[in-house]
Order: C-alpha cells, then structure tokens, then sequence
C-alpha cells in the first residue's frame, strides 16, 4: 500500500473507528501502543497492537455481504500469530466501555487467538464481542 493510500484510510475513518481511536492511541489502553489503517502483509487492519500481536477490527453493514473474505482474512493474520478481535460499529458507539475492557482482556492474556464465537450459525472465524 503506498502512503497517500493509508493516509487517505485514516483521513476517512468512520464515527466508530474516531470513537476507538481516541482511546486506543498515545498508549492510553493498557501502556500498549497502536497503529490505525496499518499493513499487515497483504491487508490493511483497522488497529493493531504489534508488541501484543492483537487486531482490532471493527465490522460495519458492508461486513454481512463479506464474510468468506472477512473470515479468510482472519485466518491468515491468525496464522501469522495475531490475534484478532471485531466488534460491530454500532457496539463500539453504544456501548465503548465494554469493548475496551475486551481489548484490555486481550492485551493482558498472551498466546492463542482467543476461541471465537460464531458468526450468524457459523463456527470458525475471529472473535466478535457480544454487546452486553
């Protein structure tokens, strides 16, 4: 991806991701530092933390029509050693308390890609954090 490119991602960001932001940058959350609209390989992910090896993906309407790609997408940063969380942008704007203790959660347990919980009657894929 070239700069103008990421520079225009982050530029563009929903209410969701500013909301996220906020709260993620300058090392507020948990000492950890994260980048926004940041290459991973191939992809661009949303917010990753890479001392922690944790993405934060934030999932908006256009997310029901990709889910194969969403999916696979997860299962090559998975591979890769990462975790990978999502949260749906209407969670993060309703209710951005609990999100951000799931990502502190996150952050403070090392290892695997947490167990995900099922997308719609599917099974595999990243973790999404129910609203509470």
């Amino acid at each position: 991806m070239n700069v103008d490119r990421a520079r225009g991602l982050r530029l563009g960001m929903t209410d969701a991701e500013q909301a996220i932001w906020y709260r993620l940058r300058n090392r507020q959350l948990d000492g950890c530092k994260f980048r926004r609209q940041h290459e991973v390989d191939r992809y661009v992910v949303d917010f990753v933390c890479t001392e922690r090896m944790l993405v934060v993906e934030l999932d908006g309407s256009q997310h029901f029509d990709q889910q194969d790609y969403d999916e696979a997408r997860t299962r090559y940063l998975e591979a890769k050693g990462y975790r990978v969380l999502r949260f749906w942008n209407n969670d993060v704007l309703t209710n951005i308390e609990s999100v951000l203790e799931a990502v502190v959660e996150a952050l403070a347990s090392p290892g695997p890609s947490p167990q995900s919980s099922p997308r719609r009657g599917e099974g595999a894929g990243a973790q999404r954090v129910p609203p509470e």
